[in-house]
């Protein structure tokens, strides 16, 4: 493989947008694709590079990134790439899709002569932006290794956790622990706030001590005044949930926070939140 010196990116969502600006502060951006072409022209414009508007203008990438929603998504532009990437080029999946996702999406580019490492990625919106993300990748690992100069543009931490699909494995990890901590947090403040407690005293409080943790530092005061701009979206989670649930039932095993919290927010999604954060769970937690 030779040097990584073009990369595209598609998915120029919250988190997708900020990542590509970071590729393109390092000279590597040569172009960027959204479902939506006005959101790729707007951000070419402001960045310089050319806007993907059909697969062929991936051409000449040495990789492209992706950043999408669903599993279909994931396959779909592994299919448009495949038609368009040179042999020994490489395609980095950012996306949190199932196991299987990642093993079918490299099965189909290899037969192209091109590798794939399924990357996702934790640290949120603000993450992205600050270039702080913590990568979980699974793949080969002279594969990685190439990559690294293009994942240190936007990540703290790139840790290489075994074969294809073993990056997706440890993100159902992080979903578990993610909404487990929401759980937490949310029942935890609204307790407090049905006390009396004043949210200007106890969020501060409580994150210099033991109960400190991410979610509440960068949530706990939003959420207590009422704004659930996201962050990472509850519909998003629920559709992590999901997949992190059939991972379970194919062990055989069934993991209570996994199932309260699926319920919980497709409670959320069913009454219209979807598109707010996940800290949006201290709604119910309220009990409104």
């Amino acid at each position: 493989m030779s040097r990584i010196t073009r990369v595209g990116f598609i998915g120029l969502g919250a988190m997708g947008g900020p990542m590509a600006g970071h590729l393109q502060a390092k000279g590597l951006l040569a172009a960027v694709g959204n479902r939506t072409p006005q959101k790729a022209e707007a951000l070419a414009t402001q960045l310089g590079v050319t806007a993907a508007i059909a697969p062929s203008d991936f051409t000449g990438c040495d990789a492209v990134v992706l950043c999408v929603s669903m599993d279909a998504d994931v396959m779909q532009c592994c299919r448009d790439l495949a038609g368009v990437l040179t042999p020994g080029s490489l395609v980095i999946d950012h996306s949190t899709v199932a196991r299987e996702t990642a093993l079918a999406a490299a099965a189909l580019l290899a037969e192209s002569g091109i590798a794939f490492l399924d990357a996702p990625v934790s640290g949120g919106v603000e993450g992205a932006r600050n270039g702080k993300l913590s990568v979980m990748v699974g793949g080969d690992a002279d594969v990685l290794t190439h990559a690294q100069e293009l994942l240190s543009a936007y990540a703290l931490r790139v840790t290489h956790m075994g074969p294809t699909g073993a990056g997706q494995a440890t993100k159902a990890v992080n979903q578990v622990l993610v909404a487990g901590i929401a759980q937490a947090v949310c029942e935890g403040l609204a307790f407090g706030e049905a006390l009396g407690l004043k949210p200007e005293s106890l969020v501060p409080t409580l994150a210099a001590g033991a109960a400190g943790n991410w979610f509440l530092d960068k949530r706990g005061a939003t959420m207590m005044a009422g704004n659930y701009t996201p962050g990472f979206k509850s519909a998003l989670l629920l559709k992590d949930l999901r997949i992190v649930q059939a991972m379970a039932e194919a062990l055989g095993r069934q993991y209570s926070v996994v199932e309260r919290s699926l319920d919980d927010y497709a409670t959320l999604v069913e009454a219209g939140y979807g598109e707010e954060d996940t800290s949006a769970l201290i709604r119910l937690k309220r009990g409104n």
